[in-house]
């Protein structure tokens, strides 16, 4: 199959990837970009584990054709840190204990950065509107919505 080579921006840098059109945004962000914070879970674009802000939205990136990315800019959980410490949003989680196996921790970080990159003092209600897209198997979502109203209340 003959590849194409896709421009974007992936955590503040310019990238160019070659990929197989039929491959996922997901594919190139773990396999060519070895950023495996994006994780793989229903492939099907219903639990969130492989959420990452895309154009400043919020996206499942196993729905999207990584070819689809091209001219985009992508921030993965590698992308959040300031310096290599934890950004507000990550910070809160961890004060929160809002993190459990940690396997859908990264899109509910980048679901709940990309509402305050908008919103940054939403609503309890918003707050959970935001997350209902994110599934969590370990836990309930009250630690995950006080997280995001903490690192709210800290913007």
């Amino acid at each position: 199959m003959n590849k194409i080579t896709v421009h974007c921006t992936v955590n503040h840098k310019p990238v160019s990837v070659e990929i197989e059109p039929n491959k996922r945004l997901l594919d190139m962000l773990r396999v060519n970009l070895g950023l495996t914070s994006v994780k793989e879970g229903c492939s099907e674009g219903e639990c969130g584990a492989c959420t990452v802000i895309y154009n400043g939205e919020p996206v499942t990136s196993c729905c999207i054709l990584a070819g689809q990315a091209e001219g985009a800019d992508i921030i993965t959980l590698e992308g959040v840190s300031v310096d290599g410490k934890p950004d507000v949003v990550q910070q809160a989680f961890i004060e929160s204990g809002a993190i459990q196996c940690g396997f859908c921790i990264p899109g509910m970080i980048l679901t709940a950065e990309a509402l305050l990159m908008k919103n940054p003092h939403p609503t309890m209600e918003q707050i959970k509107e935001a997350m209902s897209g994110n599934l969590c198997r370990c836990t309930g979502y009250k630690k995950i919505e006080e997280a995001v109203a903490l690192a709210a209340s800290r913007m």
